[in-house]
């Protein structure tokens, strides 16, 4: 066990070694720097033993780095990351020749002499006398692996590895000093076994385990003569004798390790010829770190898992803290990850959206009731090349992703939930005229309100005309039914009911309060639309998405737990209202604009999305165990998605669900594979009177708009897609303003808008990544 000392006085070692005399001491540390000993030890000798006993009695060795392992929630690996590769072994689980090799080549009166070799010192000394500079160290294995103790304490942090390793008097004395403490506490084995985990070895590899894996591809245990003798050369010059870069050096070094080993009888002199003779055996595995290296296309997922931890003060109370821990690894993450869905998202993915598209998708499944994260993939993958990127589509700006993408009609359900969570029935009926101006005004959380006069905006085309009740205006997605419903309750509810369901914008600014929050024209991230959409699968309960099941952390020889951060569930709506949103999607999914999202007989809930001029496009939609959402759009809101090809598939225009929902379709059938299948806790919502609507079928207005009608045609309305218009010109899901006067049954061109928005009335922000204020 240690000896812990508060000042009481010297050890017998310690004694002994002052006892040696200062010029002693002060020649040891002349012998390993890059000073001529003539001339030199009086300086040394000065002070040189008031600042030894000056110095604490422990050293304090931290824990050594090693790698962190990421895995899915069956316990199978994502990834590995680290920074610094290293795996701590015992000594017993590292080959006797590997041993006896490092001993040999840096150290061969190590089980002779103490923490310093008085003998070796005098002939250090002897020598670089003659030559006026180096030309032989006597800094002992115990004196190294302390030098080792204060570069890995020093971390990343250059210019205190710089202090560590600098050829001064006074680090030297330090490391004499704590190597003294060293060889007392810990005995030789344990120095050596230490030592040869804290090794830097080259090519990434620090440790001797690290090291057998990297250039031989096995463990330490197994090396034979010949592979030890390499890697124990290399120690002394990791960069000159790399046997990756430059084989013939390593070899000559390989050799002379071979013949010191002979020497000093560790083996024969026969058994070092023979090994001489062989090649370097070299089987390289090259290092694998990062989320790049991730499976089943998780490297998103590992990078959120990684922000996670460095953002989460469950970690540490600084970001400081938590990298410390982070970058000292060692831990063994076990995800939220379900490898069967993340599987079937990104096998849905490939199929739809290649990734040399001009575009791009993301997708999140999150898990109701628990807010587990269960797959997030998208089409460009994490990498550093053409169509790669490090940017993680699905989250949120503070969390490695971008600014977000207008969330069109897939809003709408928030806004109708949170009427009828103050009161409205679902059988609210609108005029819902075809064209009208934004009411105004309208009013605004703390008092205020929002006024713009003469501000028009229109539904798909001139059929869709009022009055209209909920559950036909949310199948149709009618814009004018929607903005009377805000001028009705205000923007504060819609906010409100947003902050409890998690729905924020992904670049963390406040909720715009104008009427066009109605229409989606808040930047959102499909990771947030997800969990928001698990409110409604949940009957109301909004639970945070987390992405980590548990944590161990090895500390040397020991394992412990580390807290995780949990999810955290609260009540958003009434299981009345849940069930009330429940019955108006499905009505979507089942005869509306997301027809082809069903999931054929399992029950599901969803809606569509179109931006304006088509920079994006969504599916979010749910069961009652899972709920995703698909987003396709170019991350740099430059590319419109008309006249596009997509997943090898030509589209005119892009509708919500006919490229998202497919996806969405696709994914989250292979996810459910042998889940069970319940079904939602629907309400009896009357439909509205029939009115008499002649011409309804030839303008692809009949059954819930899902040919075209209100909703824009996500469908496609006709073969040729046009049926319908989609998003055309300004607005959203709805043909926004100025849709086709004919619903775009004989293919109309999208309109230019012929009227004008005051400026800054219309929110939004800047840059790549969201949609710069457009309608959706």
């Amino acid at each position: 066990m240690p000896k812990n000392r508060s000042g009481g006085g010297l050890s017998p070692t310690q004694q002994a070694a002052k006892f040696l005399g200062v010029s002693v001491l002060a020649g040891a540390v002349m012998a390993g720097i890059a000073l001529p000993a003539v001339g030199a030890l009086g300086l040394a000798a000065k002070g040189s033993v008031e600042s030894f006993d000056e110095l604490p009695a422990n050293l304090k060795t931290p824990p050594l780095s090693q790698r962190t392992t990421i895995l899915d929630a069956d316990g199978d690996q994502i990834a590995t990351v680290y920074s610094r590769d290293r795996t701590v072994v015992d000594l017993k689980s590292i080959s006797p020749y590997m041993q006896k090799a490092i001993v040999a080549i840096e150290d061969a009166r190590f089980y002779q002499h103490g923490a310093v070799d008085l003998k070796g010192v005098l002939r250090a000394l002897n020598k670089n006398a003659q030559s006026g500079g180096v030309a032989e160290g006597a800094s002992t294995l115990t004196q190294q692996y302390v030098k080792n103790v204060f570069v890995e304490e020093a971390g990343d942090d250059p210019t205190k590895v710089a202090q560590a390793i600098q050829q001064t008097l006074g680090r030297k004395i330090k490391e004499l000093k704590y190597a003294i403490q060293v060889e007392e506490e810990l005995g030789k084995k344990k120095i050596l076994e230490n030592y040869l985990n804290i090794t830097f070895f080259g090519q990434q590899a620090y440790g001797v385990e690290a090291a057998a894996q990297r250039y031989f591809s096995k463990s330490a245990k197994d090396l034979n003569l010949q592979e030890s003798a390499l890697l124990a050369g290399i120690v002394q010059s990791p960069s000159r004798y790399d046997p990756v870069n430059d084989e013939a050096e390593a070899t000559k070094r390989r050799n002379t390790v071979l013949q010191r080993m002979a020497e000093t009888g560790d083996v024969s002199q026969a058994e070092a010829d023979m090994a001489m003779r062989e090649p370097l055996g070299l089987k390289v595995s090259r290092p694998k770190n990062g989320c790049i290296t991730a499976v089943n296309g998780a490297g998103f997922f590992c990078d959120y898992v990684r922000a996670v931890f460095l953002s989460d003060p469950t970690f540490g109370k600084t970001k400081e803290q938590r990298a410390k821990v982070w970058n000292q690894g060692g831990l063994t993450i076990r995800t939220t990850l379900d490898p069967t869905a993340q599987e079937s998202a990104q096998e849905s993915i490939k199929k739809h959206v290649y990734q040399s598209d001009e575009v791009a998708t993301a997708a999140t499944i999150v898990e109701p009731g628990t807010g587990k994260i269960l797959a997030m993939g998208q089409s460009r993958p994490y990498g550093f090349g053409k169509n790669e990127t490090q940017i993680n589509l699905s989250v949120d700006q503070a969390m490695g992703g971008g600014a977000g993408y207008q969330s069109g009609s897939t809003f709408k359900p928030i806004v109708a939930a949170a009427a009828i969570e103050g009161g409205m029935p679902a059988t609210k009926s609108y005029s819902s005229p075809y064209e009208m101006d934004y009411p105004s005004p309208v009013a605004q959380c703390d008092g205020k309100t929002w006024s713009e006069k003469g501000v028009p905006l229109e539904n798909e085309n001139e059929s869709e005309v009022g009055p209209y009740a909920m559950k036909e205006a949310t199948a149709k997605s009618v814009n004018t039914y929607f903005v009377q419903m805000i001028s009705e309750i205000g923007t504060c509810p819609v906010v409100e009911l947003s902050k409890k369901m998690g729905v924020q914008r992904a670049d963390g600014k406040p909720m715009e309060q104008s009427p066009s929050i109605a229409l989606g024209t808040q930047e959102m991230s499909p990771l947030t639309m997800a969990s928001g959409y698990a409110a409604f699968a949940s009957r109301g309960m909004y639970c945070t998405p987390v992405a980590i099941e548990s944590i161990s952390q090895r500390v040397g020889e020991q394992s412990k737990s580390l807290p995780v951060p949990k999810s955290t569930c609260s009540r958003a709506m009434s299981e009345t209202t849940a069930d009330t949103i429940n019955t108006l999607l499905r009505g979507v999914v089942e005869d509306g604009t997301g027809t082809q999202a069903g999931l054929g007989g399992r029950p599901s809930a969803g809606k569509t999305g179109t931006t304006d001029e088509r920079y994006a496009a969504w599916f979010v939609g749910y069961t009652p165990n899972m709920a995703g959402a698909v987003w396709v759009g170019d991350p740099a809101h430059d590319r419109q998605m008309s006249d596009i090809t997509i997943g090898g598939v030509w589209h005119d225009k892009v509708f919500g669900g006919q490229v998202p929902g497919p996806i969405w379709r696709d994914m989250m059938s292979g996810a459910l594979t042998d889940k069970p299948a319940p079904d939602f806790n629907v309400i009896n919502i009357p439909d509205s009177n029939e009115r008499d609507r002649e011409g309804d079928e030839e303008d692809g207005d009949t059954d819930g708009g899902d040919n075209g009608g209100n909703d824009g045609g996500d469908n496609g309305g006709t073969e040729d897609g046009d049926n319908g218009d989609g998003d055309s010109g300004w607005g959203n899901d709805n043909g926004g303003f100025l849709g086709g006067p004919n619903g775009g049954n004989d293919g109309n061109p999208v309109p230019d808008p012929t009227y004008s928005i005051p400026e800054g009335w219309i929110p939004g922000n800047e840059g790549s990544g969201g949609d710069g204020g457009n309608w959706p």
